[in-house]
C-alpha cells in the first residue's frame, strides 16, 4: 500500500505516467480508427452495398472519424512534447547528458517525427481540400485519400515509439 501511496502522491511520477497514457491512447484510437476504415469499412462496403452507395456511406464514417482525429492530433502533439521533456529529464539524471547527446534516440525520434508530419499532412489535406463532389465511387475509392499509406505510416510510427522506449533506458 505504501508503494501505491508514494506513486499517487509523487506528481513527478504521476504526471509523466498519465501524459504517456494519454499519448498512447490517442495514438491507438487514431491508428485503430484508420485501420478499421482500411481493413473493414471500405472492403466491407465494396462487397455488401451497391457501387453508388459506397461513397455516401463511407463518407458518413469518415465525417465522424475526422472530428475525433482532429482532437487526437492536438492531444498527440501536446503529450508528445511533454513526453520528450520527461524523457530528457530521465536521460539527464541517468547519464548527465540529455537527449541531444543520444544520436540513436534522436535518429529514431526524427524518423518518427517525419512520419507523424506526413500523416498529419495527409489528414489536413483531406480536411481542407477533399470535397464531397470530388470523386465518383469506383472500385478503387478510398474514404481517406492514401488511407493505406497513412496506415503503414502509423504502423512505422508505433515501431519508432517502441524503439525510442528502449533507447532511453
Amino acid at each position: 500500500m505504501d508503494a501505491l501511496q508514494s506513486i499517487t502522491t509523487d506528481l513527478n511520477t504521476l504526471i509523466p505516467i498519465i501524459n504517456h497514457w494519454f499519448h498512447l491512447l490517442s495514438a491507438i484510437i487514431w491508428i485503430g480508427g484508420l485501420a478499421f476504415l482500411v481493413m473493414a469499412v471500405t472492403p466491407g462496403l465494396k462487397k455488401a452495398v451497391a457501387k453508388e452507395q459506397i461513397k455516401p456511406i463511407s463518407d458518413v464514417f469518415y465525417q465522424h472519424y475526422k472530428k475525433i482525429a482532429g482532437i487526437l492530433l492536438v492531444v498527440l502533439l501536446f503529450t508528445g512534447g511533454v513526453n520528450l521533456h520527461y524523457v530528457n529529464q530521465v536521460m539527464t539524471s541517468q547519464t548527465q547528458l540529455g537527449i541531444q547527446h543520444n544520436a540513436k534516440y534522436l535518429t529514431v525520434f526524427f524518423i518518427k517525427l517525419g512520419l507523424v508530419l506526413c500523416l498529419m499532412t495527409l489528414f489536413l489535406y483531406t480536411v481542407i481540400f477533399k470535397s464531397d463532389d470530388d470523386v465518383e465511387a469506383d472500385e478503387d475509392y478510398e474514404v481517406i485519400p492514401y488511407q493505406r499509406a497513412a496506415l503503414w505510416m502509423g504502423f512505422f510510427i508505433v515501431l519508432c515509439a517502441a524503439a525510442m522506449k528502449h533507447l532511453h533506458l
